[in-house]
């Protein structure tokens, strides 16, 4: 067993843990990143308190107030101002505040705080994002995200791999949301728990990075630890834009042992869409076209960033959403947020009639904005679309791409995107 290659993720946990790290190994792992958003971080903060301890290494900690931001109740402020006094008092350098910040998913690959070899954890389950950046990140509880705090490292057990190969031609609307969709409704919401999925192929080989984020944020759609991307040059190229200092990126072995192997023949594939109430039920949107809908949803750490922004406000320029349906698009970071004013994407999507909100988890969550009252139906960019995710339980919401979402803004319904007309 000690002659057969690697996964990614193998190699990363044996490079970090000082081991040989194999599938079910529990290993002892010093983190590179720990995130916390404005919901985890004050219940890690109340762990942390009652056993008296303190922040080891603040440099590797970011908090990233984003979830209901600005405040919109007196809870919400609570949290935000334990993130402020608990970031003042262990001297947490990668604190955003709220003028500053973004989707905690956006914005530490943005700004080079996470980057490709390193350990991320998080207190949230879609901090698999990363691996679109050849990091293995997983999610974990508010008490191991207290532990890892005070200890500076953590207990993770080394995943099997399941390898995804991408081939064939889709169709021209078909983006990094569609191939995972079609993808979890291959494998199901528990078809891939407690491992590694393995993102290539070739037709992965030009895939944008914000395709490639959405792809490796909805991992844990199946079940999976991690969501991660082999290297390449696109990979290189994003991380050398934004890191300082080296960084390393991983290839697994071609003699290494996966627990299983799937080819997404991604020929024609149509833009897809997941119906209620999980997102594994994925099918064509166009079995689904002509479902009325009472809102749309751009945005959410899915799909927030420039592309996704940008094709969205394309499909609406010039146009104005039907008069029954509400838009609502967030950008994930101020970034994001200032080359929509600068290339004018705000203005579209304005003159159109949506609602632009500020960087933040938005609608997603049923928490913030954008609730969906009873029996109403959204078509939405965001993650999941479980009973009462969004608002009221006999809601419904469909998950689509940004073109997807946008489309049915101005038509009051779901509609089929025809290859090469908007």
């Amino acid at each position: 067993m000690s002659d057969v290659g690697r996964t990614i993720a193998e190699k990363i946990l044996s490079e970090k843990s000082g081991t040989g790290a194999r599938p079910g190994d529990i290993v002892k792992i010093e983190y590179d990143v720990a995130a916390s958003h404005d919901l985890s971080t004050p219940q890690g903060v109340k762990r942390l308190d009652a056993w008296g301890a303190s922040v080891k290494d603040p440099d590797r900690l970011a908090v990233v107030p984003d979830h209901m931001i600005p405040s919109h109740n007196e809870r919400a402020q609570q949290n935000y101002t334990t993130c402020v006094e608990f970031a003042e008092r262990e001297g947490i350098e990668h604190f955003y505040r709220q003028n500053e910040t973004g989707l905690m998913h956006a914005v530490l690959p943005e700004d080079g705080i996470v980057k490709p070899g390193d350990v991320v954890i998080g207190s949230d389950s879609h901090t698999v994002t990363y691996g679109a950046l050849g990091a293995f990140a997983t999610g974990i509880s508010y008490t191991d995200l207290a532990f890892a705090w005070a200890e500076g490292w953590t207990w993770l057990r080394v995943p099997e791999t399941v390898r995804i190969d991408y081939v064939g031609k889709p169709d021209d609307w078909v983006r990094g949301k569609d191939l995972i969709l079609h993808t979890l409704g291959q494998l199901g919401v528990d078809g891939a728990v407690y491992q590694a999925l393995e993102f290539g192929g070739p037709l992965l080989e030009k895939l944008p990075m914000d395709d490639r984020f959405s792809m490796s944020h909805m991992a844990i759609e199946a079940g999976a630890m991690v969501g991660i991307f082999e290297a390449d040059d696109t990979m290189r190229e994003y991380a050398k834009g934004r890191v300082d200092g080296t960084f390393t990126c991983y290839e697994s072995d071609d003699d290494a042992e996966y627990d299983q192997t799937l080819t997404v023949d991604c020929n024609g594939l149509e833009p897809e869409v997941a119906v209620r109430s999980l997102p594994a039920n994925a099918k064509p949107i166009r079995e689904v076209a002509g479902v009325e809908i009472d809102q749309a949803v751009v945005g959410s750490c899915t799909n927030c960033r420039e592309e996704d922004l940008q094709v969205a406000a394309e499909i609406l320029d010039g146009r104005t959403i039907a008069e029954d349906v509400r838009m609502i698009v967030t950008p994930g970071t101020r970034k994001i947020q200032q080359t929509a004013l600068e290339e004018g994407w705000m203005e579209i999507f304005n003159e159109a009639g949506a609602t632009f909100g500020s960087p933040g988890c938005g609608a997603c969550f049923g928490e913030h904005i954008g609730v969906l009252d009873e029996d109403e139906v959204a078509v939405s960019t965001t993650n999941r679309n479980f009973i009462g995710r969004m608002g009221a339980n006999s809601s419904e919401a469909y998950l689509a791409n940004p073109a997807s979402a946008a489309a049915p803004a101005l038509a009051g319904e779901l509609v089929n995107l025809e290859r090469g007309v908007v």
